[in-house]
């Protein structure tokens, strides 16, 4: 009996002690970005940047160093041809002397507009060498003329 009253005192002293060595658990950001320890943002950052895939790139305006100055001009020179024909269809479509219907086409493309009877505009991009349509709808709250 002597044996179990000494292991019992025993197991009731170890819990003690147990509580009181235990403390209250404190959270601490990594992050440094979030009041973490500062030398661990170039970690944090090389891991970001393995797990992040590398971006598509796109081939129709990259510029390398052969491409000539005419080349870049001509580029240029077509992206203005094609930004005041846009402009000029936008006029035609919701300008002050806006028609009801239309057509423009160009190269290879027609582009035709309608105008529904809610006020809403209906505009038609097709690409005649594909045969894609590319149909917008511009509801008549934003076609609508401001006064």
């Amino acid at each position: 009996m002597d044996r179990l009253m000494i292991m019992g005192l025993s197991a009731a002293v170890g819990l003690l002690s147990s509580q009181a060595l235990a403390q209250e658990l404190v959270h601490q950001f990594r992050n440094p970005s979030f009041g973490g320890p500062p030398f661990n943002s170039s970690h944090l950052l090389s891991i970001a940047e393995i797990d992040r895939p590398d971006p598509p790139q796109d081939t129709t305006t990259s510029f390398d160093a052969n491409t000539s100055q005419a080349d870049l001009f001509v580029r240029q020179l077509e992206s203005r041809i094609l930004s005041r024909l846009s402009s000029d269809i936008t006029d035609a479509i919701f300008g002050e002397d806006a028609e009801p219907s239309g057509e423009f086409a160009f190269d290879d493309t027609r582009i035709s507009f309608d105008t529904l009877l809610d006020g809403s505009v209906i505009v038609s991009i097709e690409d005649q060498t594909t045969g894609g349509v590319t149909t917008i709808e511009v509801p008549g709250f934003l076609s609508a003329p401001t006064q």
